[in-house]
C-alpha cells in the first residue's frame, strides 16, 4: 500500500485546500455571529472556486485517480452540504420553536447533498442527474447574502432578517435537498454551461460583499441584496432549464421507441 503523499497529485492538494476552507466555515458556523457566519458562508463560495480548479487540472494533466474521485466527493460533502446546512440553521435560528423545522430542512438538505454524491460515485450514467452539489450550495449563498444586506440597510448587522425569510429558509433547505437527488433533472457531462454559471455568480459573493460592507449608504446595501436575490431566482431558473432538458429527453426517447 502507498503511501498518502505518493498517491495524491496535484489536483488533490487544490481539493484538499477546498476542504480547510469548509472546515473553517464549520468553525465559524460554530462560532454563530452574523459577521462570523457570513464569513462562513464566503469561504464556501471560495470552494467552488477550487472545485472548478481541481478538475480542470485532473483534465488537462490527465491526472483523474481513484482516490481522488473518493477524495472530491468526500471533500464536497462537507464543503457543499453539511457545511452549508450548519451556517444556514445559526444563520436563520430564531430562538423559538421554528427552529425545530429549520433544523429538518438543513438535515434535508445535508443529506440531498451526500445522497446526490454518493450515487454519482456508483453511476455509470454520462452527465449529472440531479442538481450539482456546488450549485445548489450557492443557491444557499445567494440566499443567504440577499437578506443579510437587506438587513444592513435596515438597520446594521444585529437587524432580524425577514418574517418571509425566517419562515421560507426550511422549505427551500429541503426543496433543494430534493433537487440534488431527484432524476428528474439532468446537464451534460462536464456542461461548459454549468462552469459558466458558477464563474459568473459564484464571484458575486466577494465582489459585492465587499462593496456592500465598505459602504453605509442604505441604498447600495438594498442594491447589493437585489442583486443577490436576482442571481438566487435566477439559478432556480436554471435549475428548471435542466429540468425541462430532461422532459424533452425523455419525450424524444419515446417517440424512438414508437
Amino acid at each position: 500500500m502507498s503511501s498518502i503523499p505518493k498517491l495524491l497529485k496535484l489536483k488533490d492538494y487544490i481539493t484538499l485546500v477546498g476542504t480547510t476552507l469548509g472546515i473553517i466555515a464549520l468553525a465559524c458556523g460554530a462560532i454563530g455571529t452574523r459577521d462570523i457566519i457570513s464569513l462562513g458562508f464566503f469561504l464556501i463560495s471560495l470552494t467552488l472556486g477550487t472545485d472548478i480548479i481541481d478538475g480542470y487540472i485532473a483534465r488537462k494533466t490527465n491526472t483523474v485517480n481513484e482516490i481522488g474521485k473518493e477524495l472530491d466527493s468526500l471533500s464536497d460533502s462537507l464543503t457543499f452540504g453539511i457545511a452549508p446546512a450548519v451556517l444556514s440553521f445559526q444563520g436563520f435560528k430564531s430562538g423559538t420553536l421554528y427552529d425545530i423545522v429549520l433544523l429538518i430542512g438543513c438535515i434535508c438538505f445535508a443529506l440531498g447533498a451526500i445522497l446526490r454524491l454518493a450515487r454519482f460515485n456508483i453511476s455509470d450514467k454520462v452527465g449529472y442527474t440531479g442538481v450539482p452539489t456546488p450549485l445548489s450550495a450557492l443557491l444557499i449563498i445567494l440566499f443567504f447574502y440577499a437578506n443579510y444586506f437587506n438587513a444592513l440597510a435596515y438597520g446594521g448587522i444585529s437587524i432580524p432578517f425577514s418574517p418571509i425569510a425566517i419562515y421560507s429558509i426550511p422549505f427551500i433547505l429541503a426543496a433543494i435537498g430534493w433537487l440534488n437527488i431527484t432524476t428528474h433533472i439532468s446537464f451534460g457531462e462536464k456542461s461548459k454551461r454549468t462552469y459558466v454559471v458558477i464563474i459568473i455568480i459564484a464571484p458575486l459573493c466577494p465582489i459585492f460583499g465587499i462593496i456592500g460592507l465598505l459602504n453605509i449608504y442604505t441604498i447600495v446595501n438594498m442594491i447589493v441584496s437585489f442583486i443577490f436575490l436576482g442571481s438566487f431566482f435566477g439559478l432556480l431558473g436554471y435549475f428548471m432549464y435542466g429540468f425541462y432538458i430532461k422532459c424533452k429527453t425523455g419525450r424524444e426517447k419515446s417517440k424512438d421507441k414508437l
